[in-house]
C-alpha cells in the first residue's frame, strides 16, 4: 500500500483483527456483484470504501426514476443510463484505488460460468427467482462463496452459501414462492441500506477470516418491529453435487396470457377490447399503450370499471404486476381476463 491508502485505511488497520495483513487481503480479492440496484448499490458503496482491490458489476437494466427511493448510488440526471456503467463512475470516485469492471449484459445459462470464474466471491443482490438459482447453480460447480440478501415490504434477510462446505441457495428455497417483486410489493426505502449494509459485512468477514459467517444461519430483519431473528437450516448433500445449471422451473399460478403480438392482431381487429394498465400514473405519462389506468393497488376498489362483457387485456411494465392483477380479478369470478406477457416493455 502507498501512504495514500495507508492513511484512507489506517481505521481498519488499527483493528487487531484486522491489522496491516487483512487489508492487504482485501486490496487482493475479487469480488463480483450480481445487481446494482437497492442491494447492490450499499454492498458495492461499502466494499469499494473498503479497500477491496476488483469490484465486477453485473447488470444490464438502466436507471429509473423509481429506483432513486433506495438505490443511492444515482441522481436524477442519471435516469436513462446504464446502472453498471453509472455505478462503476459514480464508486471511482469514492475510491480511485480500485479497478472496476461494469459487466453491462444479462446473466444467463451461457455467460454466467465465464464471469463467476474470474471472482474469488460473488454476492447476489438481484430481485428475481431466475437470477438467484442461477447465480447458485454456477457458485456451486465453481466452488465460490455466496454472499446473498433480499428484501421484501418491511423485512429482509441475509445468509451465505457454499461457505467452506456449507449448504446452497437450493437447501433453503428447494423451489421458488410466489411472494411479489418489490415493483409489485413496494418496499421501505432504507431497508436496503439496512440489508445490503449485512450483506458487505458478510463479504469483509469472509475476505479478513474474521468472526463467525452466516453459513447454514439465516439472519431475518424486520424493519417494523426493529428486531433480528436467526435460523439455523442444514445442508442437503445432493445440492452441492451439481455437475452443470439446472434449469429453471417457475412456480406460480396459472393465468391466461397474450402476446404482444396477439395482443396487436386483436387491436386492428373490429372485435370489442377492453386494456387495463396496472401500472402508477407517473409511469403511464411516461408512456401507454392507451388504456385505462387502474394501479393494482386500487385494482379491487374499481372493479366496477372493469367489464365482465368483453375480453379485457391487463398489462404493466413486464407483465409481473398485472401478472397479479389477473389473478386477483379470476378471484373476482372474471373470466375474460388476460395478461400480457412481458408488459408494455415487450410491446414493441
Amino acid at each position: 500500500m502507498n501512504t495514500k491508502e495507508h492513511y484512507r485505511y489506517k481505521r481498519h488497520t488499527s483493528l487487531p483483527q484486522i491489522g496491516k495483513e487483512g487489508q492487504l487481503k482485501f486490496r487482493a480479492a475479487k469480488v463480483l456483484v450480481i445487481g446494482a440496484g437497492g442491494l447492490g448499490c450499499p454492498v458495492l458503496q461499502y466494499l469499494t470504501a473498503a479497500g477491496v482491490g476488483q469490484l465486477g458489476i453485473v447488470d444490464f437494466d438502466v436507471v429509473d426514476e423509481s429506483n432513486l427511493q433506495r438505490q443511492i448510488l444515482y441522481t436524477t440526471a442519471d435516469i436513462g443510463k446504464s446502472k453498471a456503467f453509472c455505478s462503476a463512475s459514480r464508486l471511482h470516485q469514492l475510491n480511485p484505488f480500485i479497478e472496476f469492471k461494469a459487466i453491462d449484459e444479462m446473466l444467463t445459462e451461457t455467460n454466467a460460468l465465464d464471469l463467476l470464474s474470474k471472482y474469488d466471491l460473488v454476492v447476489d443482490g438481484s430481485d428475481n427467482f431466475r437470477t438467484r438459482y442461477l447465480v447458485n447453480d454456477a457458485c456451486v460447480i465453481l466452488k465460490k462463496p455466496l454472499v446473498f440478501g433480499s428484501i421484501y415490504q418491511f423485512e429482509g434477510q441475509v445468509t451465505v452459501f457454499n461457505y467452506l462446505d456449507g449448504p446452497t441457495y437450493r437447501c433453503l428455497y428447494p423451489e421458488p414462492n410466489n411472494l411479489g417483486s418489490c415493483e409489485e410489493a413496494g418496499v421501505l426505502g432504507v431497508l436496503p441500506g439496512t440489508i445490503g449494509c449485512l450483506m458487505a459485512t458478510e463479504v469483509l468477514k469472509i475476505i479478513s477470516g474474521v468472526g463467525d459467517v452466516l453459513s447454514g444461519k439465516l439472519l431475518l430483519y424486520d424493519a417494523l418491529k426493529s428486531s433480528f431473528q436467526t435460523f439455523v437450516f442444514n445442508t442437503v448433500e445432493e445440492n452441492k453435487l451439481l455437475k452443470e445449471i439446472l434449469p429453471f422451473v417457475e412456480v406460480c399460478e396459472a393465468v391466461p396470457e397474450i402476446t404482444a403480438q396477439e395482443l396487436k392482431k386483436k387491436l386492428t381487429s373490429c372485435s370489442p377490447i377492453k386494456l387495463i394498465d396496472v401500472r402508477e400514473e407517473a409511469e403511464y405519462s411516461i408512456k401507454n399503450l392507451g388504456g385505462e389506468l387502474i394501479p393494482l393497488g386500487t385494482l379491487l376498489n374499481n372493479l366496477k370499471r372493469i367489464p365482465r362483457n368483453i375480453p379485457v387485456v391487463v398489462h404493466c411494465k413486464s407483465g409481473a404486476r398485472s401478472r397479479k392483477a389477473v389473478q386477483l380479478l379470476l378471484e373476482k369470478g372474471y373470466r375474460n381476463v388476460t395478461n400480457l406477457m412481458g408488459g408494455i416493455d415487450g410491446y414493441v
